[in-house]
């Protein structure tokens, strides 16, 4: 049945579900520890444990392994190597290079060789610890350096080029035709996800050789396909399944596979439960993180700011293979315009491969990477120019398609349909005060020589949709049983952001139920199959609009039920507050109306599907539609920089983010103001720090990589959800909110550059990289007060 043949539920003004703030549906268990994780789960008798014996080397040549040494240690039962694996030997998702373990070189430091099964976890993690003891390695030249990487043509997939021109010159002679003209360069750093739970499986045998794999991950379809291929096993004798997730971020989107398919492989092998947890030094150690970027660019505009050719090359830290990397750049590249018009624009986008653990998915998903750049672009042009940096991005908004211009359509030639860019950042300047709060920054910077203040106002439009097509898709059960009650199995996965919470909104909704009368059960692929990542902020976009087409099946048929006991018509049946009604006030209870409607032979249970519509993308010239709408927001932060010791204070924030019409105002509170911290760590104190000859590396724990705390969050902290109904016919006209507000955090780092800047005469340029750690705000300090 098509969802668009089913009409819309019409107790929405009777149940006030959907829309309403209601609490995370695991609150309770979170907050008493009760919430039950992958490590919490009751061990099945027998049960062994793994650990990964990891590279010493960045780069080397194997040469061999000392296996009795290992074998013959207390506690151990076996060590597996690739030549263990029968199948493919590959966690690669889309270029086929990442090995399970490595075969015959290691190709950064820290990547597993060997898995240690033993029969307690501390047992497993002693032998695996004696890797450099028991490991043969003949060193090979490492390459460290993303730059040098890229000059020496190393490559992890081919280079991507978009380019768009009116001028007669091209993009080289519009700029080169521009009143003014600038170039640079700019650094920006990786981030670790830094999930409160690590990475973990746990693999038991069944008894009909078949596998159960409890996995904390965002794409249990993916590791499924994975564990089979590596088993050479079908599919269907692979069951994953995810009840919730301590944390994903995207570093469980593709990097949760190498440990469930070790934890497979010995469970296989030997018969008997196993189970590998990392530890966090490990994790870090292993697993790869959002992708660095280093962009080199010229910029051409004119009196007012407004770019007239601008282009850019963009070098992305894939590290040692492909993982993500190819989509993560394309949706750097789509995201580089972020909210401007910009008529003349190449941009070029590169992978270089170095001996470093391989990068992945993280929240924004390149996205971030991009848009960062042309806002730092942005703000040179304004200090260059000596006006507002907010009056200059105003001058390069995207327009409408009533303006005539084209001056809505994207590089990669999609319109900008719903562009409400401008009336949310004059809302948010308004209530924020910024024109006040500038002229007072300028005041204070101006009588006090070593304390200085920046403030900026930066704005967000994020694309919605993942880049490749096919993932646009979803499935979803609802069952509804002899007492009225619900159950709602997708393929999305639960990791904090409140998705099964909106999920089960969005069916009570449907049935005219209240919250509690609906339960969403664990992610699992012997019920929905060939499901997507929950990833690309689409989880409730996909997953919410699957499960209202199944909940809308199962009413329907109900409505029948009803509409034949009453002599009415289908379409004049409600549902609202667990009652069924009629026109002329007949009513029954819903669970009444359901054991009828069983008694009468009628399906209590449907799937539902959704596919995103209207989406289309060429790979080759790099356009399409890739997204199905925009998310927008800005933020206004400003912030106190000691110019003598590089700390600083967050001193106010202002959010105002477009969620379209909310499912759940608190659930999407919480993810924007998540969001814009989370961003702001990764731009300021999280640093990634790599030793120059051994490639280790160094900022690995806790105690070396900085997360930002309670105590970094402003005590005047807004945030509101900006009024706006989605364009897009997106589940209750509702807006992803997983990422975008992550770009919030910009305004932080374009703060703190607005600080540096106050050190140095007007028109200077901050060299500030990012992260903005203490001693990058010292040097662009000490590089503006150069004469």
């Amino acid at each position: 049945m098509d969802l668009k043949d089913l009409p819309p539920s019409p107790a929405a003004d009777a149940t006030p579900v959907v829309g309403a703030p209601l609490p995370h549906e695991s609150a309770r268990l979170h907050v008493t520890g009760r919430a039950a994780y992958t490590d919490d789960l009751p061990e099945p008798a027998g049960t062994l444990h793994a650990a990964l014996g990891l590279s010493p080397l960045a780069h080397g040549r194997i040469e061999g392994l000392d296996l009795a040494r290992l074998t013959a240690l207390p506690g151990v039962v076996a060590v597996f190597t690739a030549a263990d694996i029968p199948g493919e030997n590959n966690v690669g998702p889309i270029v086929h290079d990442d090995p399970i373990l490595a075969r015959d070189t290691v190709s950064y430091l820290g990547q597993p060789v060997f898995a240690v099964v033993a029969n307690t976890r501390e047992a497993a993690r002693r032998a695996a610890a004696l890797a450099k003891d028991v490991l043969r390695l003949s060193p090979l030249p490492a390459q460290l350096d993303l730059r040098a990487a890229h000059a020496a043509g190393q490559h992890v997939v081919p280079s991507m080029h978009l380019s768009r021109s009116s001028h007669p010159g091209g993009v080289a002679g519009a700029i080169a035709a521009a009143p003014h003209r600038l170039q640079g360069r700019f650094s920006l750093g990786g981030q670790e996800q830094f999930y409160l739970e690590g990475q973990i499986s746990l693999a038991i045998p069944q008894d009909d050789g078949g596998l159960k794999v409890h996995c904390s991950t965002q794409h249990p379809s993916e590791m499924q396909a994975l564990i089979a291929h590596a088993l050479q096993l079908g599919n269907h004798a692979v069951q994953v399944e995810c009840r919730r997730m301590g944390g994903g971020f995207g570093g469980k989107e593709s990097q949760s596979a190498l440990f469930a398919c070790v934890a497979a492989l010995a469970a296989r092998r030997l018969g008997r439960p196993v189970k590998l947890r990392l530890d966090r030094d490990d994790d870090f150690l292993i697993t790869g993180r959002r992708h660095g970027f280093e962009f080199d660019w010229e910029v051409g505009f004119d009196d007012d700011g407004r770019v007239l050719g601008v282009e850019v090359t963009m070098l992305g830290q894939a590290g040692h293979s492909a993982d993500l990397s190819p989509p993560v750049l394309t949706r750097a590249i789509c995201h580089f315009d972020n909210a401007y018009w910009l008529p003349d624009v190449a941009i070029h986008g590169h992978l270089p491969r170095t001996n470093t653990q391989s990068n992945t998915a993280f929240r924004g998903f390149g996205g971030p990477q991009g848009a960062l750049a042309i806002e730092v672009i942005l703000d040179d042009i304004a200090r260059h120019l000596g006006q507002d940096p907010f009056a200059v991005r105003q001058a390069n908004w995207y327009g409408t398609a009533e303006d005539g211009r084209n001056h809505h359509i994207t590089p990669y030639l999609q319109a900008v349909e719903d562009n409400i860019i401008d009336p949310l950042t004059q809302a948010l300047a308004r209530d924020a005060r910024y024109a006040e709060r500038r002229t007072a920054v300028q005041a204070f910077n101006a009588g006090s020589p070593w304390l200085k203040k920046g403030l900026a106002l930066t704005p967000v439009k994020f694309g919605i949709s993942f880049n490749v097509n096919h993932y646009n898709q979803a499935g979803a059960l609802v069952h509804v049983y002899l007492d009225g009650t619900v159950l709602v199995n997708h393929g999305g996965t639960e990791m904090g952001q409140g998705l099964n919470t909106k999920v089960a909104q969005v069916v009570a909704h449907e049935l005219g139920l209240p919250l509690a009368r609906v339960r969403v059960s664990a992610t699992d692929t012997s019920k929905v199959a060939n499901t997507s990542a929950t990833a690309a902020s689409t989880g409730a976009d996909l997953n919410g609009k699957a499960a209202q087409d199944a909940a809308r099946q199962v009413r329907a048929r109900l409505a029948g039920v009803a509409a034949q006991t009453w002599g009415v018509e289908p379409d004049t049946v409600r549902f609202a507050a667990g009652q069924v009604q009629g026109p002329e006030g007949q009513q029954m209870a819903f669970g009444a109306l359901v054991q009828q409607a069983y008694a009468a032979r009628v399906q209590l249970w449907s799937d539902g599907y959704y596919a995103t519509p209207g989406l289309h993308w060429d790979r080759e010239t790099l356009t399409g539609r890739p997204f199905f709408y925009f998310a927008y927001g800005a933020a206004v932060s400003e912030v106190l920089l000691d110019t003598l010791t590089g700390e600083w204070k967050l001193l106010q924030a202002d959010l105002l983010h477009d969620v379209g019409q909310s499912l759940n105002p608190a659930l999407d509170i919480g993810q924007v103001e998540g969001g814009f911290v989370q961003g702001m760590g990764w731009l300021t104190s999280e640093e990634l720090v790599w030793h120059p000859q051994s490639g280790k590396l160094l900022t690995h724990a806790p105690s070396t990589y900085k997360i930002p705390t309670a105590n970094d969050v402003p005590e005047a902290f807004t945030t509101r959800l900006f009024e706006n109904a989605n364009l897009a016919d997106s589940i209750h006209r509702s807006k992803a909110v997983g990422e975008p507000p992550l770009l919030l955090g910009f305004s932080v780092f374009l703060a703190l550059r607005d600080a540096v800047a106050a050190c140095g005469q007007p028109g200077c340029l901050p060299p500030l990289r990012a992260p903005a750690t203490p001693e990058a705000l010292l040097a662009a300090i000490q590089a503006v007060r150069r004469p």
